[in-house]
């Protein structure tokens, strides 16, 4: 089942001037990203209760130029979320339920035949799926079949699809937010390592609080509805993303996060052994590449132009916990990846003798 966003209209954004002649403009431009940010935290926040660190992490995807993977039980509000986040942004957007009878053209389009009735000629035309918009929500990915979630790979790393001998590719932005229920495993297929990888987060959604289930049954039980307001749009999203990467990341920061990533290489030799014994295989260099970006927009958030040991801690779990695979002990033990990570992130020193 698919289900598609309503036209965007146009919204009035302070543009980021990218092109900066001194400090005052930088100022300006982050200044500015913030007053956005907090704009589109605001009206997520008139539909979504609670769950601030899990809005953050998916903001910070977002302008990370990331794809997310929102993980918890049912009715914790993934899909309302996404479906939220496309309400706030301008971009198309596309639900695709995923069920085991999905095949890989409904996701991604297909060739249909046209004939003129006058002539009687008949023509090939495609009909794209609805991966050709920029915003698209995998619901329930895992119930899909091996075959139909491949068809998302190279729309994730590459930005455009291969159909019939011919490469599309996609507008930019472009974001695929799945969801998955990690308790319900009859008739699911596990998403395989490789396509993980290519998700920039894993986002584990928690309960609510007695506070916020109090908040979010006043707020469907009656007949109030919130209303959502257009703030974002995809060129803004674009600017934002090009002002992220002139944030300043020093060098002992960044090898902070690349030692992290070598810590789950088990047999290398920044890997503890308390560790090594619980990691199959370690994490891929996507890993540190995602822990940097992160960290660059959580400074740039904070209101400060240089990412710093305490940015890169904050996004370390959700940037690594997919991308550990782990051992037979660790599942023995109960061991889980996040559990892996908070060791990690005891042990691994902040700075080295080598530096």
């Amino acid at each position: 089942m698919t289900e598609l966003s309503a036209p965007a209209r146009e919204i009035d954004l302070p543009r980021l001037d990218l092109v900066f002649d001194d400090v005052d403009s930088v100022k300006r431009a982050c200044a500015d990203f913030r007053q956005v940010y907090h704009r589109l935290r605001a009206e997520i926040a008139k539909i979504i209760v609670g769950q601030d660190e899990v809005v953050d992490q998916t903001l910070t995807a977002l302008f990370a130029d990331g794809h997310v993977l929102l993980e918890g039980v049912p009715g914790l509000g993934k899909t309302l979320l996404v479906r939220t986040l496309g309400r706030t942004l301008t971009l198309p957007f596309a639900r695709i339920q995923f069920t085991p009878d999905v095949m890989p053209a409904d996701i991604t389009g297909t060739s249909v035949v046209l004939e003129d009735q006058p002539t009687r000629r008949r023509t090939f035309a495609f009909r794209p799926g609805p991966i050709f918009n920029q915003l698209v929500l995998a619901d329930e990915i895992n119930r899909a079949t091996p075959k139909s979630q491949s068809a998302l790979l190279e729309a994730m790393q590459e930005r455009s699809v291969s159909i019939g001998g011919q490469t599309r590719p996609l507008a930019r932005p472009f974001f695929v937010m799945a969801t998955q229920n990690p308790i319900e495993q009859e008739g699911t297929y596990p998403l395989p390592e490789a396509q993980l990888d290519r998700f920039f987060f894993k986002i584990a959604v928690p309960y609510t609080t007695r506070r916020e289930m109090n908040d979010i049954v006043a707020r469907t039980t009656t007949t109030v509805e919130s209303v959502v307001n257009q703030v974002v749009d995809g060129a803004y999203i674009l600017q934002a993303q090009r002002l992220a990467r002139r944030i300043v990341v020093a060098p002992h920061v960044q090898d902070y996060a690349i030692r992290m990533v070598l810590a789950t290489h088990p047999g290398g030799p920044h890997c503890d052994d308390d560790v090594a014994r619980y990691i199959a295989t370690g994490v891929s260099p996507r890993g540190a590449q995602a822990i940097v970006c992160a960290a660059k927009i959580r400074a740039l958030v904070d209101g400060r132009y240089a990412a710093a040991f305490k940015d890169v801690i904050d996004v370390t779990v959700p940037a690594l916990r997919h991308r550990i695979i782990r051992s037979f002990e660790a599942e023995a033990d109960g061991v889980t990846a996040d559990d892996i990570i908070h060791r990690l992130l005891e042990y691994v020193p902040r700075a080295t003798p080598d530096r």
